[in-house]
């Protein structure tokens, strides 16, 4: 590969000052095939035998990722037509981009901001972590990356999240002292991703270091006003660049002396800085020295480190109430399907009406007025007007992806292998064919899935369910 001249200059220098990291092998690293990575969902999946009998069936190793829980390498190219991504199952994730999001470990009951969130990976797996019980607020400037936000929260099935599409500066002044945790995936000048993207070269040549310092430099300061006492930022960079990296966090403890970084136990295929280095317990991944592309990570307590779990503070206690119309329209197709367990789960927050849509909130939204918000709570649904003047209601793919084999009932869940050539029929929108032997009931809604994972819904009339897959989510 052609690196930067400039590159070349700066990571000459950066190893002749740091004897301790070994230079042999780091330029030649570039010439190498990127690695593949998948990241199961810790919604979804509750036992590492799970995760080894999905890693058969998609005929990849066990072979885990060190620095992330449920992560792994794989050879084959995943998603895309894969049932058990459109099923929110794993989510296909660069290895060392697995790391920020593992050391935050954001915990049931916090307030968490993702800050630089498209496309979400890291979003996803701290929503995962919180398991509903909180607020995750994941920020995307760029409107056009934040709609690949909202497919990716919408199929990981997450709840209680707020996808905002606003400036760091924004958050800032209409949410100050607010969260508990931050996570900073700071935009950069890119060099760890060199071998991955062709166009990350040349956008180095016209987006470098000097570009990007000013601009995480902002970022860590409107982060600074966001945060609690007592709690932290998770910052990371996918660049070797010390400026944006070590030099940007030294600068920011210098102007904010109440931080400090937080150690973390040695981790396999992780450099950590000693108390020798400009930041002592900060993170590097080097793609010569680990499997992974070259990737930056630290852990930053503001003032004396708690466990704030602030959420409880604004979350609705009370169940949701059918008042609503739309909410009684729901309800009346939902419990269709849900089970006990179900119907209580969906009933914990409060349904709101926006024009045709219907929204379940766990908090409430008047708390992000003033900014621009692209989606806030879980989506349940719309009330569609039918040709003949009639209205019914059609249930979101979100509340789909949210359920759990569990809190659907038996007679209203068809759960299809991978052979079973329905699943790629139900994934493309077409009819598909029931029998006696799928054991469902005659009619009404049913919830489609993969194994014991749920896609989507199907309306079911004795031999055949016709699909309610979404059209821009079905496969071509």
């Amino acid at each position: 590969m052609n690196l930067p001249g400039e590159f070349i200059n700066e990571m000459d220098d950066f190893f002749s000052h740091h004897e301790d990291v070994q230079k042999e092998g780091f330029y030649e690293s570039f010439d190498k095939e990127p690695l593949k990575g998948i990241r199961f969902s810790r919604l979804k999946i509750h036992s590492a035998e799970e995760e080894h009998a999905l890693l058969k069936d998609m005929d990849e190793e066990e072979r885990p990722v060190s620095w992330c829980s449920g992560g792994y390498y794989v050879i084959n190219e995943p998603g895309g037509k894969d049932p058990l991504y459109h099923a929110g199952v794993y989510y296909p994730q660069e290895p060392s981009a697995m790391l920020p999001a593992q050391v935050m470990a954001a915990k049931p009951g916090e307030i968490v901001l993702d800050l630089c969130a498209a496309p979400g990976g890291k979003a996803c797996r701290l929503g995962e972590d919180m398991k509903g019980e909180g607020l995750l607020v994941a920020n995307e400037i760029s409107f056009e990356r934040s709609k690949a936000l909202l497919r990716n929260i919408e199929r990981s099935g997450i709840d209680g999240v707020v996808i905002l599409n606003e400036t760091p500066e924004n958050i800032a002044l209409r949410l100050p002292l607010f969260f508990d945790k931050i996570l900073i995936d700071a935009p950069c000048s890119g060099e760890g991703m060199f071998r991955r993207d062709k166009n990350a070269c040349r956008s180095y040549m016209n987006y470098g270091p000097k570009v990007c310092v000013p601009l995480q430099e902002s970022i860590l300061e409107a982060a600074d006003k966001c945060l609690k006492e007592g709690g932290s930022i998770v910052y990371s960079t996918c660049t070797f660049c010390v400026d944006e990296d070590e030099n940007q966090i030294a600068g920011f403890i210098s102007r904010h002396p109440e931080y400090r970084v937080k150690p973390h136990p040695e981790i396999k295929g992780v450099t950590h800085a000693g108390e020798s280095s400009v930041l002592p317990g900060s993170m590097r991944i080097w793609p010569h020295i680990s499997d992974g592309d070259g990737h930056f990570c630290v852990h930053l307590i503001k003032g004396e480190e708690k466990d704030l779990k602030s959420a409880d503070e604004i979350l609705i206690k009370e169940s949701a109430g059918t008042k609503d119309k739309q909410a009684e329209a729901a309800l009346t197709v939902l419990d269709e399907v849900l089970s006990d367990k179900g119907r209580e789960n969906l009933l914990r927050g409060r349904f709101v009406s926006h024009g045709t849509g219907l929204f379940k909130m766990t908090f409430d939204e008047r708390l992000f007025k003033g900014l621009k918000v692209v989606k806030t709570g879980l989506y349940v649904g719309d009330i569609k007007s039918l040709k003949s003047g009639k209205k019914v209601f059609e249930p979101s793919n979100s509340i789909a992806l949210s359920l759990s084999v569990d809190s659907v009932r038996e007679d209203s869940y068809l759960g299809l292998g991978r052979d079973d050539d329905r699943l790629i029929k139900y994934l493309r929108g077409e009819t598909i064919s029931i029998s006696e032997e799928d054991g469902l009931k005659e009619a009404g809604t049913i919830l489609v899935g993969i194994g014991d994972y749920p896609l989507g819904f199907a309306k079911i009339n004795g031999q055949t369910a016709k699909n309610m897959y979404p059209k821009a989510w079905r496969l071509i």
